[in-house]
């Protein structure tokens, strides 16, 4: 390993190569501090690759299971926006192939910007389907937040274009014709339900940064509608927009 510089050693064990067991073996056996540190890296990077990895499969076990039980496509359906004070609520659909592989795929409230960002067009590329439901804040002062979440995920279910034979909805029941389990959890627990959360976080704050050209005064770019004191003071100063939600407490409170 003497031959080896500490700057070699870092590309070859941090490149895209696969490193050798017969090149770990020698760096285990150097005695060099650099090369030992490099090492450690290295080891604690693998194990937490080895986590990503199996957290994956885990979130795989529902897919899984239905399509032992002869289900083929199982779309998984998720929404976002229950809780601001403006914008829609936006539900999404996905059908995921069986050898569908996206490590780190989660929910996507714990995920950064950039990473729902990335994930979005990895699976906008490689689903079978994808459906986007949308209800906008007028519907959901018609028919309230919770039948508007689930008219939006059957609105994204009838957008996939694939008729789906099995669905895995996020937390709540739908009246439909296709066999379902509600997870609770469900967009940390499936693949498909955290690739559903993931259009519909992204599609919904697009809209937002949409909507905040057009109202600048309220930062719905950074604030996403959600009650901010930045927001609620907007509110008071401006008044309220044919996208927030009148049925919501503080912006109710302002108009009465």
């Amino acid at each position: 390993m003497e031959k080896y510089t500490i700057g070699e050693i870092e590309q070859q064990l941090f490149g895209k190569e696969e490193v050798k067991k017969e090149f770990l073996k020698g760096l285990r056996n150097d005695s060099r501090k650099g090369v030992q540190k490099l090492l450690l890296k290295w080891e604690r990077q693998e194990e937490q690759k080895k986590q990503v990895h199996e957290q994956f499969v885990n979130m795989t076990s529902f897919e899984r299971k239905y399509r032992s039980e002869g289900f083929e496509y199982i779309a998984g359906i998720d929404e976002a926006g229950r809780g601001p004070l403006a914008g829609p609520v936006v539900a999404g659909a996905v059908i995921l192939p069986e050898n569908f592989y996206l490590p780190g795929l989660n929910d996507s409230k714990k995920l950064t910007e950039s990473k729902r960002d990335e994930y979005f067009e990895v699976i906008m590329s490689e689903a079978l389907a994808v459906g986007v439901g949308l209800i906008n804040a007028a519907e959901i002062d018609e028919i309230n937040i919770l039948q508007a979440s689930k008219k939006a995920m059957l609105s994204a279910v009838n957008q996939l274009g694939i008729t789906p034979d099995f669905l895995l909805i996020d937390a709540v029941k739908l009246d439909t014709p296709y066999p379902f389990e509600a997870l609770i959890k469900g967009d940390s627990r499936s693949i498909s339900i955290a690739a559903a959360s993931i259009i519909a976080k992204v599609t919904r704050d697009r809209l937002m940064k949409e909507l905040s050209i057009e109202f600048p005064q309220y930062g719905f770019g950074a604030n996403m509608g959600y009650g901010t004191a930045e927001h609620l003071r907007a509110i008071k100063e401006h008044g309220v927009t044919d996208h927030h939600r009148k049925t919501f407490a503080p912006v109710r409170e302002y108009i009465q």
